[in-house]
């Protein structure tokens, strides 16, 4: 046996980066819509999400790909998509980028939430063949995306408030999975995620 063999690294793991990157973009989003700063400041979590969010979940997209993790690419692909995609609708509608009009931007907002909540919904319907844990991660941020998308249809703070506090439940077993993957990831045992829905 070689000394190469003898001392073979443990596979890599792209949720270090990916799942504390997720947290902290979810945790500014969270602080946005549950009113931690003014309306007037409607785009202050954008530098966290379109900066160390974007770029971490695009990072653990090509680590897990390079490793052949083929579902945790998939999953880290599409909220690099989301949060990237979050960054420029705040950033375009608030300095006019895409030549929406004001009166349309409510309209704007909808429309990128509906078509997230669609592929999330996709997601979570997909993620019931891996540990329970992550089908409610996905579940949860269902649930969030669609008060929001009902908060700004109808123009409720209350619906867009909840969503906040429904951000701040899937940041919650966001971090249960982080603590999980650098447990294991330290030489410790994993953290139980439950079984899956469905074989």
């Amino acid at each position: 046996m070689s000394h190469e063999e003898a001392v073979a690294a443990p596979p890599g793991n792209p949720a270090l980066v990916g799942v504390p990157t997720f947290l902290v973009g979810s945790t500014a989003l969270g602080l946005v819509l549950t009113g931690f700063v003014p309306a007037t400041a409607g785009a202050a979590s954008i530098p966290i999400i379109a900066t160390a969010t974007a770029f971490g979940q695009a990072l653990a997209a090509v680590w897990a790909a390079r490793l052949d993790q083929n579902a945790v690419a998939a999953i880290f692909g599409i909220f690099t998509g989301f949060w990237s995609s979050y960054a420029a609708l705040v950033l375009g509608l608030t300095h006019g980028w895409f030549g929406i009009a004001p009166a349309d931007a409510v309209r704007t907002q909808e429309l990128f939430l509906a078509s997230w909540l669609a592929l999330i919904v996709l997601l979570t319907v997909a993620s019931t063949r891996l540990p329970r844990a992550f089908t409610l991660l996905f579940a949860l941020i269902d649930v969030a995306l669609l008060l929001v998308l009902m908060g700004t249809a109808q123009g409720s703070t209350t619906l867009t408030t909840a969503g906040g506090y429904a951000v701040f439940s899937f940041v919650i077993v966001g971090a249960y999975l982080f603590l999980d993957a650098m447990s294991q990831a330290t030489g410790g045992r994993g953290l139980p995620l439950g079984p899956p829905l469905r074989a």
